[in-house]
């Protein structure tokens, strides 16, 4: 009832104020289990993704995000837990296994789940390299993946701002086709993890047009 209402009422709303251009929106699967591969610039990331894709979207969402104060805190923790997004704490690796066991869940139930290889928002812009829990969750799952590469949505709500800009600068989404990566499962598996990951990650880059810094993102660690 609750995705009814956000996909009828409130979606039509959030896509006005956005006004996100959609690339590649015939790529994306109707039905299978699929994991959602992007980029990560901006916290209303997670919104304008699930506005371009046509079927429910479960995220991997930091915890902080469910620790909000005020209105605001309540509001977004709201919206997230009802989606059926993840908390997942920075740093913490049992409690990162623990959400990507749960995307493998919403995969095994034939559901899309999305996730940033990156692990946190870009601090400048660029391309960072993927942590391999994706490769991770591809090899439990054994589910395509779709990759994803947003571009402008850093000007609507840049790192540190309260709020995004409405009707202001308009992002793009481009959706790729889905990649299968069972041609990997015969590799060890660490090695397949980090092979399956550094793909996804090259791909995004060829979408997006970032340069690609080849080291990790530090704040994901906090």
């Amino acid at each position: 009832m609750f995705y009814t209402f956000m996909s009828r009422v409130v979606a039509p709303i959030l896509r006005l104020l956005f006004r996100p251009r959609v690339e590649g929106l015939e790529n994306v699967p109707h039905y299978g289990p699929l994991i959602v591969a992007s980029n990560h610039l901006s916290f209303i990331d997670s919104f304008i993704i699930p506005l371009s894709i046509p079927r429910p979207v479960t995220y991997v969402a930091k915890a902080s995000y469910f620790e909000g104060k005020g209105l605001k805190g309540r509001f977004v923790r709201w919206f997230m837990t009802t989606l059926g997004h993840v908390p997942i704490s920075r740093g913490a690796g049992r409690a990162a296994m623990g959400a990507l066991e749960q995307g493998r869940d919403v995969l095994d139930n034939s559901g899309a789940f999305a996730i940033y290889p990156e692990g946190t928002r870009s601090p400048d812009g660029r391309l960072y390299r993927g942590r391999t829990g994706v490769g991770w969750l591809v090899l439990a799952s054994g589910a395509r993946v779709l990759p994803v590469a947003l571009e402008g949505t850093e000007k609507i709500q840049p790192l540190g701002a309260s709020r995004p800009r409405f009707l202001g600068p308009r992002p793009t989404v481009r959706i790729g086709a889905p990649i299968d990566f069972t041609h990997y499962r015969d590799l060890p598996p660490a090695k397949a993890r980090r092979a399956i990951t550094d793909e996804i990650v090259q791909t995004i880059q060829k979408m997006s047009g970032q340069d690609y810094t080849g080291e990790y993102n530090d704040r994901a660690n906090g």
